[in-house]
């Protein structure tokens, strides 16, 4: 597990997003100043970590990628996005339990705006703790001639959430601190686990996005 030390930022403009105004809506001076506030006060409630390998890729083909150890995908999605890499680096983050922790105190003293306002906040520092970690393998891709894909999570598209338990088998019981239930929902709630491809740079491993095919316009996740 890595912690990360330095302080990552959190982009209003996101957290107002997450919270439900449009980017062409800006929120009331109140709101906007509620979650200046909150964002500010929030960094004490946010320990990022993570943790990551790096497995060669043995084989893909139809739905499966079998990657050393042996892990086993299962996913039309992720076979594209890994039919012309090399190696798979496989990761979880977090950004631990306090901010939800707060986050359920708030709710109980029913102070639900505040609560929604710092969930927002949550959703937003996982997601650039995730930035942070792609990042960073990228930088390893780049020094050794290669690019990185996009990043892709169980849940999304065809890769059934079922396949957490691959992820976190790839990381070899290093987990960040983060759990699994039962029904491979992850704990802490603001954790992301994924996978992102490495290949050549001139194999279009960078441009392969399957929202530019796919026709559920309202997904959450479509980039």
């Amino acid at each position: 597990m890595v912690v990360i030390s330095n302080r990552l930022g959190i982009d209003r403009r996101q957290v107002w997003h997450e919270i439900g105004y449009g980017t062409d809506c800006k929120p009331p001076a109140r709101m906007a100043s509620l979650v200046n506030e909150y964002v500010e006060n929030a960094y004490h409630l946010i320990a990022p970590s993570y943790s990551g390998v790096i497995r060669d890729i043995k084989s893909v083909k139809g739905s499966r990628v079998i990657i050393e150890g042996p892990i086993v995908f299962q996913s039309r999605i992720i076979t594209r996005l890994l039919e012309q890499c090399h190696k798979a680096a496989v990761f979880l983050v977090t950004i631990g339990d306090y901010l939800e922790e707060m986050v359920c105190h708030l709710a109980e003293d029913k102070l639900v705006l505040q609560a929604a306002v710092l969930d927002a906040i949550g959703s937003v520092a996982v997601e650039s703790v995730a930035d942070f970690v792609q990042d960073r393998i990228g930088e390893i891709a780049h020094a050794q001639g290669l690019c990185t894909s996009r990043r892709f999570s169980p849940g999304y598209c065809d890769w059934k959430l079922g396949q957490q338990r691959m992820v976190f088998r790839a990381v070899n019981g290093d987990s960040a601190g983060i759990r699994l239930t039962e029904g491979c929902l992850m704990l802490p709630r603001k954790s992301i686990s994924g996978i992102i491809g490495i290949g050549p740079c001139n194999s279009n491993v960078e441009n392969y996005n399957p929202c530019h095919i796919c026709n559920k316009h309202d997904c959450p996740g479509r980039r």
